[in-house]
């Protein structure tokens, strides 16, 4: 984990179903987000990804990219262009700064008509005792502590 690094990008289909099931999920029960005929009548032209989702994707390429001990401080987004049925967004990121075992990744996630969001997500990710490395996608995953290990003596 090195200021500078680029995180691989991560594509997402933009399914009418991830939408609705994203939005119910958060319990964003408006209509913009479930009903293409009344999203219509609201001026877009079909229904849209709410920002809970988006905030949940952008937490899932960091963790994905970070592995299971990381632990997300702080996520700050912004949104632009609407994610629609159809598109497919884009995720790439870049380590900002690094102190100790706390970084600050840029993010911008893109699809056909511009950038869906930007922002900032602040991670910590313990380095582990026996490497002394921060365990990622690229170094290989290391799981937590007294996970994936077998026992020496006897059941725990």
């Amino acid at each position: 984990m090195n200021a500078g690094e680029e995180l691989p990008p991560l594509e997402i289909p933009i399914t009418r179903t991830l939408i609705v099931a994203g939005a119910l999920a958060s319990r964003d029960y408006q209509d913009v987000h479930h009903d293409a005929e009344l999203a219509r009548d609201k001026g877009s032209p079909d229904i849209f990804m709410n920002i809970l989702t988006t905030n949940g994707l952008v937490g899932r390429y960091i963790t994905d990219h970070f592995g299971p001990t990381a632990v997300l401080r702080r996520v700050a987004i912004r949104l632009g262009a609407p994610n629609y049925p159809g598109d497919t967004m884009v995720l790439s990121g870049t380590v900002e700064d690094v102190d100790g075992d706390t970084a600050t990744v840029r993010v911008v996630g893109a699809n056909g008509i511009g950038r869906h969001v930007t922002g900032t997500v602040t991670v910590t990710v313990p380095v582990t005792a026996t490497t002394g490395t921060v365990p990622s996608q690229t170094t290989g995953m290391v799981p937590p502590e007294g996970q994936g290990t077998v026992p020496s003596e006897g059941p725990a």
